[in-house]
């Protein structure tokens, strides 16, 4: 059996916007450390994302010095920044899929700069430490806590599972298209699937559901231009249930660093 090795550790502090890549990173009660703790909604509360408005791949995000800066990639006299610990106070009442949850927003000038790129009005919010949201009941175990990700802590794929589908593709894509948390390499494509608990460095994490994919990893995120791939491909041998799989969706059971490096070490697989 090949060794599983930590590659990537990416977080997306911002819904929708451009990822950071990490050495090594502190995994919280609800996901690694300011991954998605802030998200875009628009005048009604509802979240904002790159399914509807793919420039939003055109915004860098960055975290240094305590401040949180964004920077439009190929115009970056385009930029904004303000702490990591501000907020207004003011309470807004957000949804996000199926959920109602309550959020604070950054300040005015943030949520104007995002209006005036956006050219709608719209206001950047932050997850509270007190806010709850909750996990999905029927996969969560002991009713965890998720940030403004879609549903779930933390995504996974393997390196093996990318460089097997741009073997099927006219023009290879990057990782990035997925938005996971963690890339491993080591073993087939989609050996993640067969994952059922394994550790990360001393992290014990369950996989707990596949990822369905949709139409924001047809947006390149170097440009923000929306194509028909990889979907099109994907759905020739990855449809399960009728949507198309790729990574799987993970749960925490207790808290930790990881390392790029850290070998992943399966305890148990499916059956």
């Amino acid at each position: 059996m090949n060794k599983f090795v930590l590659s990537e550790i990416n977080i997306y502090p911002i819904k929708s916007l451009g990822g950071i890549s990490l050495q090594k990173a502190k995994l919280e009660e609800r996901g690694l450390q300011y991954d998605r703790r802030w998200m875009l909604v628009d005048e009604e509360g509802i979240f904002i994302t790159q399914r509807k408005h793919g420039k939003l791949a055109l915004l860098q995000v960055n975290i240094a010095g305590g401040k949180l800066s964004i920077a439009h990639k190929t115009l970056p006299e385009q930029n904004i920044s303000f702490s990591l610990d501000e907020d207004t106070g003011e309470q807004v009442s957000v949804i996000i899929w199926n959920d109602t949850t309550t959020a604070l927003e950054v300040n005015k000038a943030v949520s104007n700069w995002f209006s005036a790129f956006l050219e709608f009005k719209v206001r950047l919010v932050k997850m509270p430490e007190t806010e709850k949201r909750m996990v999905d009941r029927d996969y969560a175990f002991n009713n965890e806590i998720v940030s403004f990700a879609d549903g779930y802590p933390c995504l996974i794929i393997g390196q093996s599972s990318l460089n097997g589908l741009n073997e099927k593709l006219l023009e290879p894509i990057l990782m990035d298209r997925f938005r996971p948390n963690f890339v491993f390499t080591g073993g087939e494509p989609h050996i993640e699937d067969r994952f059922k608990t394994f550790y990360i460095g001393g992290v014990l994490f369950s996989a707990v559901k596949p990822c369905a994919r949709c139409v924001l990893t047809t947006i390149d995120q170097q440009t923000g231009e929306k194509g028909q791939e990889p979907l099109r491909t994907l759905a020739g041998y990855r449809t399960i249930g009728k949507k198309i799989m790729f990574g799987q969706n993970l749960l925490h059971h207790h808290l930790g660093s990881l390392q790029v490096g850290d070998e992943l070490k399966v305890k148990n697989w499916k059956d």
